[in-house]
């Protein structure tokens, strides 16, 4: 059977060594197209494919009518808004994340972001620190409790909602559950996303949440753009001088707020929550093992279909 690792932005040398060994271990064929341009050179590619790695690659309703062969997609990532579920699904392919294994690269750029901002961006002037503020973590998942842990470190006090996570467990690690989304915000200097894009959460974080933060708060973003409500976001970077919102994925207006709101507002070049050579390495890693524990042995354990 053949797995086709496809990449705009390829895997790390290291990474598709480690992925070529497990493929082949597993009696698989490796086939690679890193760095194309065109979706027409994806949908070629897995033409023959049995099973297809991606990292932020767009898997289609296209490109899965040209895989008439392909049983399983995986995504080196925890994200998958990149994956056409439902057609995965019509043609019976299972799709997969992998979930954790850039956990630690997001929290760290997390915590970045925050000090970044209350540093001013690095510019001369009087900042503040992160000890003693209140942070709030929307969705306590993998990275959410890796956020809470390293938060905990600089001394902050760290409150969670999430309705799927016990409020023992939280307690049990030193957090704060709160019951309501609306207290997250009214009670956080801070507020970090950690929730997926889908029909619940897309532009969820609205102008009533946003208006509750306390003076010189920061909303931090290394989730996606797609779950925050932009209109709003300006709305309130207008009424409010001392608010500040920072993202790992570029707002759609972002030239805009950047123009109004200065240096209140950032967000980094390209998503680099991921972009560790550690992260790099440990999703690939993954997402091989899953295509071929898939494959091989019909192992679901991460499927998102």
């Amino acid at each position: 059977m053949k797995i086709l690792i496809a990449t705009e932005k390829p895997f790390a040398a290291a990474a598709i060594d480690g992925m070529r060994s497990i493929v082949e271990s597993a009696g698989c064929e490796l086939a690679l197209l890193e760095k194309y341009t065109d979706k027409a050179q994806l949908c070629a590619a897995v033409a023959d494919a049995d099973g297809l790695i991606v990292r932020s690659d767009k898997v289609t309703a296209e490109v899965v009518a040209h895989a008439p062969k392909l049983k399983v997609v995986v995504r080196a990532g925890a994200g998958y808004d990149n994956i056409d579920l439902a057609a995965c699904s019509a043609q019976n392919i299972v799709a997969m994340n992998t979930p954790g294994q850039n956990s630690n690269a997001v929290a760290e750029l997390a915590l970045g972001l925050m000090i970044y901002m209350a540093r001013n961006n690095f510019n001369p002037g009087t900042g503040a620190e992160l000890k003693g503020k209140t942070l709030g973590i929307q969705a306590y998942g993998n990275v959410g409790r890796l956020v809470a842990r390293l938060a905990q470190g600089f001394g902050m006090n760290v409150l969670a909602f999430d309705p799927f996570v016990p409020a023992e467990k939280m307690v049990a690690e030193g957090v704060t559950p709160v019951d309501a989304l609306a207290e997250l915000y009214k009670r956080s200097d801070y507020v970090s996303l950690h929730i997926p894009a889908n029909d619940q959460t897309r532009k969820s974080v609205n102008y009533s949440l946003m208006s509750l933060m306390p003076k010189g708060a920061c909303l931090v973003n290394t989730a996606r753009k797609e779950v925050i409500d932009e209109a709003d976001l300006a709305t309130v970077l207008a009424e409010r001088p001392d608010f500040k919102y920072v993202a790992d994925v570029a707002p759609d207006s972002f030239a805009d707020l950047r123009e109004q709101f200065g240096t209140r507002v950032f967000a980094t070049p390209k998503k680099m929550g991921a972009e560790t050579a550690e992260a790099n390495v440990n999703a690939g890693l993954a997402a091989a093992h899953q295509a071929v524990g898939y494959l091989n042995d019909g192992v679901d354990r991460f499927r998102v279909n």
